[in-house]
């Protein structure tokens, strides 16, 4: 079928498709073949339109399209492939991203590690958030910058081409001679990258993991009128006059429940504030330690998108080193950084810590003293001189609203900034916006930070601080009580099945402050060796899953995510949230997360009748 059946086809699928499309986060993985990404979900995809059906149970049983929404979503997809088609290439050459500037640095990172030459061609403006000499000197990108006249014949180049062109229409239906990459900028939805067919697929793999780390696709809402313009030629309009509201609503609330008065900053996902966070702090380190190495301290097992991208932006530089930060089971995380940090300062580096509290999937609290004791203490270099003190980077997505920060709290003298993943218990799962705040010690960071989140074009969408201008004011009930949700089916496996292992936090740290609604769960196992033993207690894990989401399905879900408004998730975290981690530090246990509303009489008797089954 030619380019007006497909609109016509677009057209109707836009009418029927399920609601989820638009509204959901994150998606089930037991409709999730992640081999096949994004290609089962355009395969099946196609051949609907081949067959001409648009109907609503159809387009209902399509399989998901990505584990997270920030990565790509059926919407995101539906777009790239009719860009595509309209302009000759494969749907995973065209790649949509909710920024304006990060198709761009995507480009430039994977260049820089292939040691290629790129130019950056353009008419029009480029985006005013790109900075130039930014990317020069922090993250090391090397390129040529040219203006061309509209229309201008481009020449070879010993390189890649970059055509950067803003335009208020989606559609790109003329693909220059000479040009690699294509960059179309619009000015409310983001950018589309058209990826030349030339180009080789581990490049397109390469841009793609940028998004799936540093960034997020193109939003639901963004794509739902991207398409809409494709097909039926409508124009979109921005809601400008609640927008600075919502973001005064948005920072009060942010300020109020972390108990600190410092301006925050909220980004597209919590991985995009993340980012923004560890290149603003290279930048810092660049201009007032140089010539320093920069150390980032991460514990190895920790949630996957953390410990990847920040091997990532190690990997752009000499300079920048990952080092190991041991923090479960046996390792406890204050005499960890204590050891860690003795050692960088002899070399007198700079040294950066990422650390999740309470940990993941483990759910354990470090001694806070002994930690901010470790913190705090000042340190000799090899030469006697006193050495860089650090800045802990908290991860406190598990426990938003325990307070760190303010006066008085617990890290208040140790220069801190904490962060929150947005499509958990901020927004309940409704949109992927995070946010970060320093104590006062660190606050001067943020300017950096706040740079290389508009470098990035990585800041929340206006959407997504409405939801959260919305979510963020109940945000501590629900916590409060998806944690006596949680605590009473944690005591009910525990007296149910007695020789299961349950990581969960103690009733002592909960009245500290420390009320989070996930447990990890290991299952008992029996066996001859320790093989035979571990893969009886994965298979077991397995069991338990599928028969919690086969009784209950309208509430138990195979899921990465937690802190939504309803509902039970169930993920194995070695195979979800740790998928990049090394396998020696992979956990497979069985992590669970329970929302402020489930039927938990009803798991209780489902979790009763897998005990009885074993």
């Amino acid at each position: 079928m030619g380019a007006g059946n497909r609109r016509d086809y677009i057209e109707k699928v836009l009418k029927n498709m399920p609601d989820g499309w638009l509204r959901l986060t994150t998606h089930r993985l037991d409709v999730y073949n992640e081999e096949q990404a994004k290609t089962q979900f355009l395969d099946h995809f196609a051949a609907l339109f081949n067959a001409n059906d648009a109907s609503k149970k159809a387009l209902g049983k399509l399989p998901t399209a990505y584990d997270y929404i920030r990565l790509g979503h059926p919407l995101s997809c539906v777009l790239e492939w009719t860009i595509a088609h309209d302009n000759g290439l494969k749907p995973e050459n065209v790649i949509s991203f909710s920024s304006k500037t990060i198709a761009i640095l995507a480009i430039l990172r994977k260049n820089l590690l292939a040691q290629k030459a790129t130019q950056i061609l353009h008419s029009d403006t480029l985006p005013p958030s790109f900075e130039a000499d930014v990317l020069r000197q922090v993250y090391g990108y090397r390129f040529e910058l040219k203006q061309i006249e509209k229309g201008a014949a481009i020449p070879p180049f010993n390189g890649s081409t970059i055509l950067v062109s803003e335009k208020d229409a989606i559609a790109v239906t003329n693909f220059p001679e000479n040009v690699d990459y294509l960059v179309n900028v619009h000015p409310h939805f983001g950018s589309v990258l058209l990826i030349g067919a030339d180009q080789h697929a581990n490049d397109v793999s390469q841009i793609q993991h940028v998004r799936r780390r540093e960034t997020i696709a193109m939003t639901p809402s963004h794509c739902l009128a991207a398409l809409n313009s494709l097909v039926m030629g409508s124009t979109f309009e921005d809601d400008g006059e609640s927008v600075e509201t919502n973001k005064t609503a948005v920072f009060n609330a942010i300020k109020s429940i972390t108990a600190v008065d410092t301006k925050p900053l909220v980004a597209s996902s919590g991985l995009s504030m993340q980012y923004a966070i560890m290149m603003g702090l290279v930048h810092d380190a660049i201009q007032n330690h140089k010539g320093k190495d920069i150390k980032f301290i991460v514990p190895p097992n920790c949630y996957g998108g953390t410990n990847d991208q920040a091997r990532r932006v190690a990997a752009c530089s000499d300079a920048i080193e990952i080092v190991d930060l041991p923090v479960d089971g046996a390792n406890d995380m204050a005499r960890s950084i204590d050891l860690v940090l003795e050692k960088v300062a002899r070399e007198d580096a700079v040294p950066y810590i990422i650390a999740e509290i309470p940990t993941n999937p483990r759910v354990e609290v470090p001694d806070l003293q002994q930690l901010k004791q470790a913190l705090q203490k000042e340190r000799k270099t090899a030469a006697g001189e006193t050495a860089i003190d650090p800045v802990f980077i908290l991860d406190q997505t598990f426990c938003p609203n325990t307070h760190f920060l303010g006066e008085g709290d617990i890290l208040s003298t140790v220069r801190s900034i904490s962060y929150v993943s947005g499509s958990k218990f901020p927004s309940g799962g409704l949109c992927t916006a995070g946010y970060c705040i320093a104590n006062k010690k660190a606050a001067a960071l943020m300017e950096k930070i706040a740079l290389h989140l508009s470098l990035c074009d990585n800041g929340a969408t206006n959407l997504q601080m409405t939801v959260l201008a919305k979510q963020l004011p109940s945000m501590n009930a629900r916590i409060k009580q998806a944690y006596a949700n949680t605590r009473e089916f944690v005591d009910f496996i525990g007296n149910t099945l007695p020789a299961a292992k349950i990581n969960f936090v103690s009733t002592a740290l909960a009245e500290q402050g420390f009320t989070p609604s996930v447990f990890s769960l290991d299952l008992p196992t029996k066996g001859n060796t320790a093989e035979e033993k571990e893969a009886y207690k994965r298979a077991l894990n397995l069991k338990l899953i599928k028969l919690m989401i086969a009784e209950i399905p309208d509430e138990s879900k195979y899921c990465v995510s937690y802190g939504q408004l309803k509902g039970c998730y169930w993920t194995i975290p070695a195979t979800s949230t740790q998928g990049t981690t090394k396998e020696g530090d992979k956990d497979y246990i069985a992590r669970v997360a329970l929302a402020p509303v489930v039927d938990l009489e009803r798991h209780k008797k489902v979790f009763l009748e897998f005990v009885e089954e074993i």
